[in-house]
């Protein structure tokens, strides 16, 4: 009996999970809290970790002597010690693809609620006050220009509808030297801040992407222009970004992610008028969560059946001898 450690999910079951894992066969063993000192206490038994939010730290990797594969709920795997894993010959998975159109969605519907004020409007609304909120100053999308940094495959889906609405798309991505001009513009990063009317950021969080969005940078973007993260909390820094709507350098703000989450409410960037902030949903729909579920319990079973799973981050795990 294979045993699955869940270090936490964000359903109301596992049914997929087991229903998919069943003829390995394979058991689920679920965290409760998630915490390093519950999985370090948990991992010894585990064949496999699936992890949505939850930090798979080298404590808990070192902790899983059996463990053949770690899987990721999800995008981003700044929660995954990789290069720990790496070098213990585990592979790790993740799900590149689950949530393009969610994700892209959102941050379209985040660039709308800014350029149209619909947060605004609404809580005025509710507040009281009809209309509450100036007219003066509101412009069309049409024909504005959406800065994109980076073009992975959420950046593209973004542009993809961007351009259906008219907008002119700037991307920069360091992979990325020249576009086709029907998909945008491939431009350096200083021509990317200095010519968007909005910024949406798609980047992985990384070192070099860590805090990328601060002072300086908000300073050299276009007076007025709306800045949109659905990537990593820790590519921004807030305290720059109210800064920058105190400044009225940014005409607005709208925030999925956040450096530590929960954020902390108390902080006076979730009073300004000009601020959106949403609870790190924009990866969510039915579809979308079905599809993970799907995907990442699907990578755990082809590997422990004898097979190779789809979308391996760290292929140099095969250098590595494994320690089961």
């Amino acid at each position: 009996m294979h045993k699955i450690l869940v270090t936490d999910y964000q359903w109301p079951s596992l049914d997929i999970e087991r229903r998919i894992l069943a003829d390995l066969p394979g058991e689920l063993i679920v965290a409760e809290s998630g915490e390093e000192a519950e999985l370090v206490s948990m991992a010894p038994q585990a064949n496999a970790i699936l992890t949505c939010w939850k930090q798979v730290t080298p404590a808990v990797i070192d902790a899983a002597e059996q463990c053949r594969i770690i899987t990721r709920y999800g995008v981003g795997l700044d929660n995954i010690a990789v290069e720990h894993a790496t070098g213990l010959g585990i592979p790790v998975t993740y799900s590149p693809t689950y949530c393009l159109d969610e994700v892209a969605e959102h941050a379209i519907g985040l660039l709308f609620a800014l350029a149209r004020r619909v947060a605004r409007f609404d809580r005025a609304i509710r507040g009281g006050a009809y209309p509450g909120v100036p007219f003066q100053g509101m412009r069309r999308i049409k024909g504005k220009t959406l800065g994109l940094l980076g073009f992975g495959h959420i950046g593209r889906s973004v542009a993809e509808r961007a351009r259906g609405l008219g907008l002119n798309v700037l991307t920069y991505d360091p992979a990325i030297d020249a576009l086709p001009p029907e998909q945008g513009r491939a431009v350096n990063l200083d021509t990317l801040i200095a010519e968007s009317d909005a910024l949406s950021l798609h980047v992985p969080l990384t070192p070099e992407t860590r805090g990328l969005i601060g002072a300086r940078l908000i300073a050299r973007m276009k007076p007025g222009a709306f800045l949109i993260n659905t990537a990593r909390g820790g590519i921004v820094d807030v305290d720059a970004v109210l800064a920058g709507l105190e400044s009225e350098r940014l005409g607005g703000a709208a925030l999925d992610v956040y450096p530590e989450e929960p954020p902390d409410l108390s902080h006076p960037i979730f009073q300004h008028e000009r601020f959106i902030a949403t609870p790190h949903a924009a990866f969510y729909s039915e579809e979308s969560v079905e599809n993970l579920r799907h995907l990442a319990a699907g990578q755990v079973k082809a590997l422990l059946s004898g097979g190779t799973p789809d979308n391996i981050v760290n292929p140099r795990y095969r250098e590595h001898p494994p320690r089961y």
